[in-house]
C-alpha cells in the first residue's frame, strides 16, 4: 500500500525535503498546476529525483497536448476524467507508452453514483489505476459519506488497481486500510498539520507492505 502525499499550495512545496522519506508518490494537485504550472513538476523532480510525481491535470480534453507537457516535464503519471471520451483516453494512452509513463483514471465526477465506470468501459495499457475520489468542495460543505471507501472493493471486484482520495487522515486511516487500495492518498491531514513531517510518518507507519513495487505491472 503506497502512500501519495499531494501538494496543492505554494508553501507546501517547502516541506517536500522533509516528506519524502515517506512518500512513495508525490502529487502536484490541480491548484498548483494551474498556479506554477509544468514548473511545479519539475520543483519536485528536483527535490525528490527519485520519488514518481503524479500531474493532477484532470485531464479531459486535448489529451495529447497535456501529455506530453507533464511527461516531458518529468511527471510519472498524469490523471484523465473518467468522463472524457474515449479519443481523449486513447491520446494519453499513446503518449504515456511513448514516455514510459503511467495514466490515473480520475471517478471524481462520478462520485457518488452507484457504478463509478461502465462495465464495457476500456482502457489502453498504459492506465495504472482508478482513482476512487470524493470531491473537495463536496466535503467542505458538509458531505461526511464514506462511500469513496466503501467503492475499493467494487473496483477491486473489477480488476481494477485503486488509489483513494479525499479527507484521508488520522480519524479515517482504520477503514481506509481494511478497504485495501493500492494507493492512499493524502493531502491537507498531512500539509496542514502543525507538524507534517511527524503526521506524514505516522500515516506511512500503519500502511500495510504489500509488495507493490514501482512501476507496477500493468493489467
Amino acid at each position: 500500500m503506497l502512500l501519495q502525499i499531494a501538494l496543492d499550495k505554494p508553501e507546501h512545496l517547502a516541506w517536500l525535503p522533509r516528506l519524502k522519506p515517506y512518500a512513495d508518490i508525490i502529487e502536484i494537485g490541480t491548484p498548483l498546476l494551474k498556479r506554477f504550472g509544468i514548473g511545479a513538476i519539475a520543483t519536485a523532480r528536483e527535490l525528490c529525483p527519485d520519488i514518481p510525481v503524479l500531474a493532477d491535470t484532470k485531464t479531459v480534453d486535448g489529451g495529447q497536448f497535456e501529455a506530453d507537457m507533464v511527461f516531458s516535464a518529468g511527471a510519472a503519471l498524469m490523471t484523465v476524467l473518467s468522463c472524457a471520451a474515449s479519443a481523449t483516453h486513447e491520446a494519453v494512452g499513446r503518449r504515456a507508452e511513448h514516455f514510459g509513463a503511467s495514466v490515473v483514471l480520475d471517478t471524481i465526477t462520478q462520485s457518488g453514483e452507484a457504478e463509478l465506470l461502465p462495465p464495457e468501459a476500456r482502457f489502453p495499457p498504459s492506465f495504472a489505476y482508478v482513482a476512487v475520489h470524493s470531491p473537495t468542495d463536496r466535503r467542505l460543505a458538509g458531505d461526511v459519506s464514506t462511500a469513496h471507501i466503501d467503492a475499493v472493493h467494487q473496483m477491486h471486484q473489477r480488476g481494477f488497481r485503486v488509489s483513494l482520495a479525499g479527507g484521508i487522515g488520522p480519524a479515517t486511516l482504520e477503514a481506509v486500510i481494511a478497504a485495501a487500495p493500492e494507493v492512499v492518498v493524502v493531502g491537507s491531514a498531512i500539509t496542514e498539520a502543525d507538524t507534517p513531517q511527524e503526521v506524514a510518518q505516522w500515516i506511512s507507519s500503519r500502511l500495510p507492505q504489500r509488495g507493490l513495487g514501482w512501476p507496477w505491472d500493468r493489467k
